[in-house]
C-alpha cells in the first residue's frame, strides 16, 4: 500500500523504521506537528519523526492543523491507501480521515478498551497493572473508540518507570503495526469493535498530579515515581523548594518507624516514611541543579532530626 505516516515523538519513530523496511509498502510522505523550541536557546527543532523522514528522504508535512485546506489537497494527491499514526498529537477531522481508502490506522500503547487517552502506559503504572500492550485501530471521532485491528502484551515489570515499559512497547509495537498493515493490504485483517465493557481512561498527567502525598502508602508512592519518570517527574517539597524525586525508590516492608514525610539519613542512604512503612530514595534533583544520589544531597543540606519532606 500507498501509506503517509503520521507521528511526532521518539517513541514513533521504531514504526517508522518498521514500516521502511517493508517491502509490502510504500512510505510516501509523514506528516508530523510544527518545529518547536528546545534547550536553552529556545531554537525551532524539527520532531524526531521529521528528522528520521528527511534522513530517508521523504516529503515532511507540518501543518499547524490537519484540517488545514493546503494539507487536505496535499494529502489527496499523495493519494494514500492507508494512514499510519503513532503519537502524532491533533485531532483528525473528518476531512482528513476520508481521504484514504482504508483510513487512519492508530498504534494506541494500552489494551483497548484499556485507557483511551494521552497517557495509557503511565496510568497503566500508577494502577498497578500487571500486563498492558499495545492495539492497533481504525481511528474515529471518538476518543481511541475505533474497532480493534489486532493487540500485543507486554509484563509490567516490578522496577518499570513509563520510559522503560515505553521503550519496550514502540519496538513490539512497531511490529505489530507493520503486520496490520500487511492484514489490511492483503485483506486478512478485519477491525472487531471494542467491547462495551472495561472502559478506562488515561488523560495527561500534569505536575500537580505528580505531587508525592507521603500520607499515601509506600506502593502507591513507589507507582507514582515510577509511573512519573521520566515525565513530568513525581516531587515534592522541602524547607520551601520542590524536589524531584526523579530516580527508583526501594521499599522497605515492616519497617515504620518514621511518620509521613519524615526523613532518616544513614552514611549511605536516605529513608521517608510514608502511610505504610518506609521508603528508601534513590536518585532526587533540587530546584535548579541536577539529578543526584539521594545520599549525597542529603550530606549537602545536612538534614536536622524529624525534618520532613512535603512540610
Amino acid at each position: 500500500m500507498r501509506l503517509v505516516f503520521a507521528g511526532t515523538p521518539e517513541v514513533a519513530v521504531p514504526a517508522l523504521d518498521a514500516l521502511l523496511a517493508s517491502d509490502k509498502h510504500e512510505v510516501v510522505a509523514v506528516v508530523t506537528r510544527p518545529d518547536g523550541t528546545a534547550g536553552r536557546g529556545r531554537k525551532l527543532v524539527a520532531s524526531p519523526v521529521a528528522r528520521r523522514a528527511e534522513e530517508a528522504g521523504i516529503e515532511v508535512l507540518k501543518p499547524a492543523k490537519p484540517s488545514d485546506p493546503e494539507f487536505l489537497a496535499r494529502l489527496t494527491e499523495l493519494a494514500p491507501d492507508c494512514c499510519p499514526v503513532v503519537a502524532y498529537g491533533a485531532l483528525l477531522r473528518p476531512g482528513a480521515l476520508e481521504i484514504p481508502e482504508h483510513g487512519w490506522v492508530n498504534l494506541h500503547f494500552s489494551l483497548l478498551p484499556a485507557w483511551r487517552g494521552a497517557a495509557p502506559v503511565q496510568h497503566a503504572v500508577l494502577a498497578g497493572d500487571e500486563v498492558t500492550g499495545a492495539s492497533t485501530f481504525l481511528i474515529e471521532q471518538g476518543l481511541d473508540s475505533g474497532p480493534v485491528f489486532g493487540v500485543v502484551t507486554e509484563e509490567i515489570r516490578p522496577t518499570d518507570t513509563s520510559g522503560d515499559l515505553l521503550t519496550r512497547l514502540s519496538h513490539s509495537g512497531a511490529r505489530l503495526l507493520a503486520a496490520t498493515m500487511d492484514g489490511i493490504a492483503d485483506g486478512s485483517l478485519h477491525a472487531v469493535p471494542q467491547p462495551l465493557d472495561g472502559v478506562t481512561l488515561a488523560p495527561k498527567i500534569n505536575p500537580e498530579d505528580a505531587r508525592i502525598e507521603w500520607t499515601h502508602p509506600a506502593l502507591r508512592v513507589d507507582r507514582l515515581v515510577r509511573g512519573c519518570a521520566p515525565a513530568p517527574g513525581a516531587w515534592t517539597v522541602f524547607r520551601g523548594e520542590r524536589l524531584k524525586v526523579s530516580g527508583p525508590v526501594t521499599l522497605h516492608p515492616g519497617a515504620a518507624e518514621l511518620a509521613p514525610g519524615e526523613l532518616a539519613v544513614g552514611k549511605n542512604s536516605v529513608r521517608v516514611g510514608t502511610g505504610s512503612h518506609e521508603i528508601e530514595l534513590g536518585e532526587v534533583q533540587p530546584q535548579g541543579k541536577k539529578p543526584m544520589r539521594a545520599a549525597d544531597w542529603a550530606r549537602g543540606v545536612r538534614i536536622e532530626s524529624g525534618e520532613r519532606l512535603g512540610e
